[in-house]
C-alpha cells in the first residue's frame, strides 16, 4: 500500500483535492438551482427544470405573506400613521396650484359662459373658497379609507400578488436576506469535502475499488448539503459542538442585520405607495372607493354651491348634475398623475421600514425562521438530491482519472 502510494502519490493527494471540488460544485449548482431560471425551461411535466424558489412561487408568498400581515403589519395601524392635516400642509402650495387649475379647467368644460363672464375676484374668491375647505375634504375620505379599508384595499393581495407576478422580486427577497447563508453553503462544501476527502483516500488505498469514488462523491454531495443547510438554522441559540467549538445557526446568529434587511425590501420593493395606491384605484374593490369619493365629492359640491344654490339651479343645474358624475374620475385622473411626485413624502410618512424592523425583532424564534425556511424546507432533500447525483457523476469521472 505504501509503496502504491509512492509510485501513485499526485493520484493520492488529488483525492480530497477533487473531494472539495465536488463540495464546491455540489453547493455552487444547487444554491443557484434554488433561483434559476425563473421559467421552466424543458418539456413538461418531467423533463426540465425550473428553480425551486420561482417555480414554489404561490406557496411561498402565501407563507411569506400570512406572517408578514399576522405579526408584522396591521393595514388600518399603517392608515393611522398618516398624518392628513400635517400632509395637507406640507403639500399646501401644490395642492393649492392643482386645484386652481382643476376649478378653471372644470368650468370652462362644463359652464364656459359663466365662467368667462363672471368678474376676476368672483373666479378667484370660488378657488379661494374651494381650497380653504379640501383639507376638510380629504379629512373626511381618510376617515372613510380608515373605517372601511378591508373593503377598499387588500395589502395582503397586493403582496401575494407581487410575488407571484414578479418572480424575479421574490428570488431578489430570498437572495438579499440569505446572502451569507447561501454563500456559506458553497464555502462549507470545500471544507467538508476535503475531510471526506481524507478518508476516501485512505479507503482507495485499502481496496481500490472501482465503485468507492462514485459512492464517496455522492455521499460528500449528500451530507455537505444537508450539514450545511441544518448549520443554517440549527441550533438557534449558541452553544458548543462537542463542548468545544461555539456554534449558532447562521440565520439566527444575523437576525439584527436580516431584520434590517428584509424591512428594507418591504417598504422599498414589495408594499411601496405606488403599489398600494394602485391597488386602490385599479384594484378588484376600486369600486368601492368610487363610492365613497362619489358621495364626498356630491356633498363637497353642495356645499360649495349652497350661498347661491337657487340661482345654481336655475342656470346650471345640469351641469351640476354632469359635474357630480365626473368629478370623481377627474380627481382619480389627478392623482395618477401627480402621485409620483409624492412617493417619497408618503414612504416617510408611513416610515414602513422602521415599523416592519421593530415587529420583526419581536418574533419568536420560530416566527423569525419562518422569513426564510420556506425557501429550504419543503424541497430542501432536492437540493440534497442534487448534490449526491452530481457528486456521484464527478467521482465516477475521478475513477476514470485514477485507473486511466
Amino acid at each position: 500500500m505504501i509503496d502504491d502510494f509512492l509510485q501513485h502519490w499526485m493520484l493520492y493527494c488529488s483525492i480530497p483535492l477533487v473531494a472539495a471540488l465536488i463540495g464546491w460544485t455540489t453547493k455552487l449548482v444547487a444554491v443557484e438551482m434554488l433561483f434559476r431560471p425563473l421559467e421552466f425551461i424543458g418539456i413538461r411535466p418531467w423533463f426540465g427544470w425550473q428553480g425551486v424558489v420561482p417555480r414554489a412561487a404561490p406557496r411561498m408568498a402565501t407563507v411569506a405573506v400570512d406572517l408578514m400581515f399576522t405579526r408584522l403589519i396591521d393595514p388600518k395601524e399603517l392608515l393611522s400613521r398618516i398624518d392628513v392635516g400635517q400632509l395637507t400642509t406640507t403639500l399646501r402650495e401644490p395642492m393649492n396650484e392643482a386645484i386652481a387649475h382643476l376649478v378653471h379647467e372644470l368650468m370652462m368644460r362644463y359652464e364656459p359662459r359663466i365662467w368667462v363672464t363672471v368678474p376676476e375676484f368672483a373666479r378667484a374668491t370660488m378657488i379661494a373658497r374651494v381650497q380653504r375647505d379640501v383639507p376638510a375634504l380629504i379629512d373626511d375620505i381618510a376617515n372613510d379609507l380608515r373605517d372601511n379599508l378591508e373593503h377598499v384595499m387588500d395589502l395582503r393581495a397586493v403582496a401575494v400578488d407581487t410575488l407571484v407576478n414578479d418572480k424575479a422580486l421574490l428570488v431578489k427577497l430570498v437572495r438579499d436576506i440569505a446572502t451569507n447563508e447561501l454563500r456559506f453553503i458553497v464555502r462549507s462544501g470545500l471544507l467538508f469535502g476535503t475531510v471526506l476527502g481524507f478518508v476516501q483516500m485512505l479507503t482507495w488505498a485499502f481496496t481500490h475499488s472501482p465503485m468507492l469514488m462514485p459512492l464517496f462523491g455522492g455521499l460528500t454531495g449528500l451530507s455537505t448539503d444537508w450539514l450545511a443547510l441544518q448549520m443554517i438554522f440549527r441550533p438557534i441559540n449558541r452553544r458548543r459542538i462537542l463542548g468545544i467549538v461555539p456554534w449558532q445557526g447562521l440565520f439566527h446568529k444575523r437576525r439584527e442585520e436580516v431584520c434590517n434587511d428584509y424591512a428594507t425590501l418591504i417598504a422599498t420593493e414589495i408594499l411601496t405607495p405606488a403599489r398600494m395606491l394602485e391597488a386602490v384605484l385599479d384594484g378588484e374593490r376600486a369600486d368601492r372607493l368610487t363610492a365613497i369619493l362619489s358621495r364626498r365629492m356630491s356633498e363637497f359640491i353642495d356645499t360649495q354651491s349652497a350661498p347661491v344654490q337657487p340661482l345654481v339651479t336655475l342656470v346650471a343645474g345640469d351641469a351640476i348634475a354632469t359635474l357630480k358624475r365626473e368629478m370623481v374620475p377627474e380627481m382619480l385622473a389627478y392623482i395618477r398623475t401627480a402621485a409620483a411626485g409624492f412617493e417619497e413624502q408618503a414612504m416617510q410618512t408611513l416610515d414602513l421600514r422602521n415599523l416592519v424592523v421593530e415587529k420583526t425583532r419581536n418574533l419568536t424564534d420560530e416566527e423569525y425562521e419562518g422569513l426564510l425556511r420556506p425557501a429550504f424546507k419543503q424541497d430542501e432533500w432536492k437540493l440534497v438530491a442534487i448534490g449526491g447525483i452530481l457528486g456521484f457523476l464527478v467521482g465516477e469521472l475521478q475513477v476514470h482519472l485514477l485507473l486511466s
